[in-house]
């Protein structure tokens, strides 16, 4: 095999796992990032309803 088809096979396989990343990473629909950033609140608001305050804080 030519060296330059093998190195371009590599870079476009490369390119494809990078572009694989992205659409994992970017390709979430409105309603999920909506629903991710609520539980993320609820989980936020639990924490802080729980916190303990300290003796040395008036």
């Amino acid at each position: 095999m030519n060296l330059r088809k093998w190195r371009k096979a590599r870079e476009k396989a490369e390119a494809e796992a990078q572009a694989a990343a992205n659409r994992a990473a970017f390709g979430r629909s409105k309603a999920e990032k909506k629903r991710d950033a609520a539980e993320a609140a609820q989980r936020d608001a639990l924490l802080e309803g729980s916190r303990m305050d300290s003796p040395d804080k008036p």
